[in-house]
């Protein structure tokens, strides 16, 4: 099966003098995938997200996104497949109101009037911001903003969408809530999803983790194999979501889990389980 995203012996740097952000990279990800890449800040995994969008361009090694190496010439066919959410919806918002500004997309798109109309509502509903067509997205809160951004995105139907620190800006609830949209939206449509985040609690459902340090992929495995060690994540500036860390002191206290639970209601369970064979 061809892979829909594959790095190459990847590298970059923001000048031609500077020091390398990526080095050496190797990944592919395939259709219907949801790929994590986390890292502190300073590790590259921003920079993984433009290259991904052909908002940059590597000097060494070749992108592929849909067997469609990335070009000056091919970067808008790339970015028909590919859609980004930025960390500060304030910055993708260009219309006057909130129609106006999901139909952007599809404007530049050249997507015929009749299904914009069609989109636009499918879209809003997808994101539960069907009736606020008319508000102006600068009056709407954080996470309304993020999801007014997610279906401007949708909008133009691309098959790979990233999420580049997409809710750092919101708090605990509102990071909560805009996850589970994104994912279910995911699930309903088939899409595939790369998220880009250093808050580690974002990721425990991802099919596959990449982490990055200093420019390079430092780990890569399923959410369980990454945050079962917890001292490696430790030494690169990464910390552990908090289930993962009640779970590691629980099992010094002589507690033996089948399996790392990484989720509230795994923990529960194991204990419940636990409990009941005692």
């Amino acid at each position: 099966m061809a892979h829909f995203v594959e790095f190459r012996d990847v590298s970059f740097r923001y000048q031609s003098d500077g020091p390398w952000v990526l080095k050496n990279v190797n990944f592919t990800f395939n259709s219907n995938e949801w790929l994590a890449i986390i890292g502190h800040n300073g590790s590259g995994k921003s920079t993984v997200a433009k290259l991904i969008n052909g908002l940059l361009l590597p000097q060494e090694g070749d992108i592929l996104v849909d067997g469609i190496k990335v070009s000056p010439e091919t970067v808008w066919d790339v970015r028909e497949r590919v859609g980004m959410v930025f960390q500060n919806p304030d910055n993708q918002f260009v219309g006057t109101t909130v129609r106006d500004d999901v139909a952007f997309g599809m404007e530049n798109h050249g997507i015929p009037r009749e299904v914009m109309v069609e989109r636009l509502g499918e879209s809003l509903e997808a994101v539960g911001m069907e009736g606020y067509e008319t508000h102006e997205p600068h009056h709407l809160s954080g996470g309304q903003k993020q999801r007014v951004a997610i279906a401007g995105v949708l909008a133009v139907s691309p098959q790979l969408i990233i999420l580049d620190e997409a809710t750092v800006m919101l708090d605990p609830l509102g990071r909560k809530d805009i996850m589970e949209t994104i994912r279910e939206v995911q699930r309903e449509r088939n899409l595939s999803l790369i998220t880009i985040t250093h808050d580690l609690r974002e990721v425990t459902e991802a099919g596959r983790i990449l982490v990055m340090n200093e420019g390079e992929i430092y780990k890569e495995g399923t959410p369980r194999d990454i945050f079962a060690q917890l001292g490696e994540l430790h030494t690169i500036g990464l910390d552990a979501p908090f289930i993962t860390k009640l779970a590691a002191e629980l099992k010094t206290l002589g507690l033996d889990f089948h399996q790392e639970p990484l989720t509230q209601e795994e923990l529960l369970n194991a204990l419940w389980t636990l409990n009941s064979n005692t």
